[in-house]
């Protein structure tokens, strides 16, 4: 199954201006993220797709690959898209540029669900982990899923969901990590439709497939690393470098 890893990488983001070029450690994040795409080893390609002169630099100089997209656009999907339409491949991969800790296992089974007769259904598939911290859950900048029971995503939301009434029941919270997996078509078709309303709202990307009757496909993981929101998490990042050298 030939597979390609697009990283949409756009500088200038809301929260935190100018992120990805911020060092961890004497490396930018969007460099990180690159090489840690690239040496799971899974992907046939990878690629850095930007509008960003200063990003596509920062990238050459590590000898990656890039791609300059030609026009601005409001999510990564959609930017990698441009590119994605002259390419041949099973299966394209979108891994956010603020995830500069991306590992192999999670993406391998991220890829197998599309494997086999079982994944000849599956046209979009996401990552998910439990969220225990009820700060975390409470935060807007988290994005929570709830899941039915085939582990599709049944809705995205940046407030806490479910809503925990019936305080005898357990359940669990789950976080949805920005790298998603898609058939060409889905993709292609995603660029298509014009922006949902629940989308609009919400200001999450992957809604535009729900709101258009496609099933995503949710695969449980563990903690990915440190994703770069905020200022703040540069730190926590560094740390998380330091814990897993002692490892």
């Amino acid at each position: 199954m030939r597979s390609i890893a697009l990283i949409p990488a756009r500088l200038n983001a809301t929260r935190f201006p100018e992120k990805l070029l911020m060092p961890i450690k004497g490396k930018s994040v969007i460099s990180r993220t690159y090489e840690s795409a690239v040496n799971t080893e899974l992907f046939d390609e990878v690629y850095v797709v930007s509008d960003s002169d200063r990003i596509i630099e920062e990238i050459d100089k590590i000898g990656g690959k890039t791609y300059k997209s030609q026009k601005e656009y409001e999510s990564g999907t959609d930017r990698i898209a441009e590119l994605a339409a002259n390419m041949d491949a099973d299966v394209f991969v979108n891994i956010q540029g603020d995830e500069p800790f991306v590992q192999k296992s999670p993406l391998q089974k991220l890829l197998q669900v599309f494997e086999g007769d079982y994944g000849k259904s599956t046209q979009v598939a996401s990552l998910v982990q439990r969220l225990k911290d009820p700060e975390l859950i409470a935060d807007p900048n988290f994005v929570k899923v709830v899941l039915d029971m085939r582990m599709n995503a049944m809705y995205f939301s940046r407030s806490p969901i479910p809503y925990w009434r019936n305080k005898n029941f357990p359940i669990s919270y789950y976080e949805h990590i920005g790298v998603y997996a898609f058939r060409k078509k889905a993709l292609m078709d995603f660029v298509e439709w014009p922006m949902t309303p629940l989308e609009i709202a919400e200001k999450i990307e992957c809604l535009r497939f729900l709101e258009n009757g496609v099933p995503i496909r949710m695969v449980l993981t563990q903690y990915m690393g440190v994703e770069i929101d905020m200022p703040e998490d540069i730190a926590r990042a560094e740390a998380y470098l330091e814990q897993m050298a002692l490892q």
